[in-house]
């Protein structure tokens, strides 16, 4: 017998599906944002949560909570905008779980069931942050973090991440494939796939780590081939996008979304952190890299891209935005996805044509305070001079 609090709870979710997402008064030319978040806790199904029947849970007590929803992966396919998102139930344990819509702005609802990956890692005990790539080689790929605990260390909270592979055609059934191995690197997170090869090889956006927290010698986003994706081995991983002192890639960098195929350009969206008196702040910054060398900078505007506004800044880890999602249609519209705080996701849209000018005419981050006063004291003449003949 179902509990009738069944049916108000399930109204509540309902609403937040249906409630139409608006865009803000924000501006910078550069993206929309919007006023509500296309995914939270909330909008995970009731019955994820509760054990419906009224004879084993007469108080309607939630069972299995959900925490945080966050992180996800996007893309497009037979005319929906998927996320496969990162969930955080109670108990701090994270799984994948695939949310549609037909809008890419609200409306998204999670399957009935969350993603079921093949348990082929004993060692492994939490999953996370997967980027999805639809590679030219007709499989779509998700690669993801595998956490493990550092054995060879008596601290409880030492662990190991490594970069999980799984392959599907239907984002249904998962093929599970070995993990990458790095032979210079001993710790792998943030690691995206190419969607093209590379010289006939797949290629991997990586983040050499020392340590699971701290990357150590890591030096920032690091490009790697390899010739077989079903037992993927790096040896040589090339630094493409470095951690520069006093910026915002100061402390570490990481990959963010999978590339994105512009005109002139791969666009790329990626996460940097430098710390604060507040502890580590997480934002977004891009970059783009030629379309024939993809491991190879070719614009680098300066600062942030995206960082958290209002209450985005408020959370499970305060201060932080993190992507590692985008859809990019073929009529040039994009759609980012990004989680604040390791709570909640939201979208800023734009376009291929306005990333690429935001990419090739924003100016390099000049690195020393005189020269970036010199670099805006520029562009004000510039504008002074405009403002004279009006």
């Amino acid at each position: 017998m179902l509990h009738e609090q069944y049916y108000v709870e399930k109204a509540k979710v309902e609403r937040l599906i249906n409630r139409r997402n608006r865009k803000t008064d924000f501006y910078n030319g550069i993206y929309d944002r919007y006023e509500f978040p296309v995914l939270t806790r909330e909008f995970a199904p009731v019955h994820w949560r509760y054990d419906l029947n009224k004879e084993t849970n007469p108080y309607f007590m939630e069972r299995l909570g959900i925490n945080a929803v966050m992180n996800s992966g996007g893309i497009w396919l037979n005319g929906k905008y998927y996320l496969v998102v990162r969930v955080e139930g109670n108990d701090r344990k994270s799984f994948f779980a695939v949310a549609e819509s037909d809008t890419g702005i609200d409306g998204f609802r999670f399957w009935d069931y969350p993603v079921v990956l093949p348990d082929t890692c004993p060692e492994e005990t939490n999953v996370y942050d997967m980027r999805l790539t639809q590679h030219e080689d007709g499989w779509i790929y998700g690669v993801f973090c595998s956490e493990s605990k550092d054995k060879s260390n008596p601290d409880l909270s030492a662990a190991v991440a490594a970069a999980g592979i799984v392959r599907t055609k239907d984002l249904k059934t998962w093929e599970r494939l070995d993990n990458l191995t790095t032979l210079r690197s001993p710790q792998q997170r943030n690691v995206a796939l190419h969607p093209e090869f590379v010289e006939g090889k797949y290629a991997f956006y990586t983040r050499p780590m020392d340590g699971f927290i701290e990357t150590g010698s890591g030096g920032g986003i690091g490009f790697g081939l390899c010739d077989d994706i079903e037992h993927a081995v790096i040896d040589e991983e090339k630094i493409i996008s470095r951690r520069i002192y006093h910026t915002l890639t100061e402390s570490k960098n990481g990959a963010g979304a999978v590339p994105i195929r512009g005109k002139k350009c791969w666009i790329h969206i990626a996460h940097g952190v430098r710390n604060t008196a507040a502890g580590l702040r997480y934002v977004l910054y891009a970059f783009g890299t030629d379309l024939n060398h993809p491991d190879k900078v070719i614009a680098e505007p300066s600062g942030v891209f995206l960082v958290p506004l209002g209450t985005e800044r408020v959370g499970d880890v305060s201060n932080v935005v993190f992507t590692n999602g985008a859809i990019a249609r073929d009529n040039g519209d994009v759609y980012i996805y990004y989680a604040s705080c390791d709570t909640r996701m939201h979208v800023a849209t734009t376009t291929v044509d306005k990333l690429e000018d935001y990419l090739f005419h924003t100016p390099k981050d000049a690195l020393r305070s005189p020269d970036c006063v010199k670099q805006r004291c520029g562009l004000i003449k510039q504008n002074m001079e405009l403002l004279k003949k009006e």
